[in-house]
């Protein structure tokens, strides 16, 4: 009898660990959204431009330490001495020409990408965990927290954006990370902590959240372990969007000349504008690389988001 009670049960040597049951489901969920995404056409051309101006980031340094004379093609303080005229035009020395202060536009473009990455994603962050945390919170305890939330949503969503940034360049430096943090800010207080709210107030009535709660999870734990992770694919797709309401207000700022900024794409067009050039159309290469490439950025990653939506929602779905 003593070895029958010592003998290991076979039905428990099958028993799985929660977290590798978790870790399977995670796996399996994104190999069916990654299989969804690469039969969407806009999606993929979103990715496309996007790791193309990725690139950027990583052939400009490298760049300058092998084939470029840093002196020549630095973006912020280089000038090119043996041509006789700046702002000049394309060539085979600056593939995109010079700008008014005899800087290689190409270069400037290159070295800018990088700002407009971090601030994209930097701000978009901040948005989503913000948004996804407070719609979270709203839903599941709703009353005086859901109102004075969505009240303050309302607020943020009535101001202009663009007024209150520019109010506060006149109080105190923009700086990147700042801009980044302020938009990340409005962005989460707004509409999308509505959104998310509205998609959390759906998950919270689902039939395993009341499971969790009689198995005895507290309330920390059904948000955190069941809902916020089924809010997570929405809240992906809002920060896309992020990233692109980030960049163009970058751009709109650094034109008025307001942000503290060493580069960017939207100082690119500001130096264009206050050294004359902005409506002399025989300069493009002035103009036209900075402006393509917000316009081209922006769009992709609006179709990045168009795709995902269509994962999230599966009533878009053509198939």
């Amino acid at each position: 009898m003593a070895e029958i009670a010592s003998s290991p049960s076979p039905i428990a040597g099958l028993e799985t660990p929660l977290w590798r049951v978790r870790l399977r489901l995670l796996k399996r969920g994104i190999r069916t959204n990654l299989a969804l995404f690469s039969e969407n056409p806009i999606g993929l051309v979103g990715v496309a431009i996007i790791l193309f101006y990725f690139s950027f980031i990583i052939i400009h340094p490298i760049l300058i330490k092998t084939v470029w004379d840093p002196v020549m093609y630095n973006p912020v303080t280089g000038y090119d001495i043996e041509t006789p005229y700046h702002p000049a035009p394309p060539s085979a020395t600056h593939l995109l020409g010079t700008d008014p202060l005899g800087r290689d536009v190409l270069s400037q473009l290159m070295w800018s990408t990088r700002s407009e990455f971090i601030l994209g994603m930097v701000a978009a962050l901040v948005t989503v965990i913000i948004a996804t945390s407070i719609g979270a919170l709203s839903a599941y305890y709703g009353g005086a927290i859901d109102t004075f939330f969505m009240r303050l949503a309302d607020i943020v969503i009535m101001m202009p954006y663009i007024t209150i940034l520019i109010v506060m360049s006149a109080l105190f430096d923009l700086t990147l990370p700042v801009l980044a943090l302020i938009l990340g800010l409005l962005g989460g207080l707004g509409g999308a902590t509505i959104i998310i709210k509205s998609q959390a107030l759906t998950i919270k009535v689902r039939t395993y959240i009341e499971a969790a709660r009689v198995a005895g999870g507290g309330n920390g734990h059904i948000i955190w372990n069941h809902i916020i992770p089924n809010l997570l694919p929405l809240s992906f797709l809002y920060m896309m969007f992020a990233v692109n309401s980030a960049i163009a207000s970058e751009a709109v700022l650094s034109f008025f000349g307001l942000l503290n900024i060493r580069m960017s794409w939207g100082l690119m067009i500001y130096t264009t504008s206050y050294s004359g050039y902005l409506l002399d159309f025989s300069k493009w290469w002035l103009i036209f690389p900075a402006s393509v490439s917000i316009s081209m950025l922006c769009a992709a990653f609006y179709l990045v988001g168009r795709a995902l939506d269509e994962i999230v929602n599966p009533r878009l779905r053509k198939r």
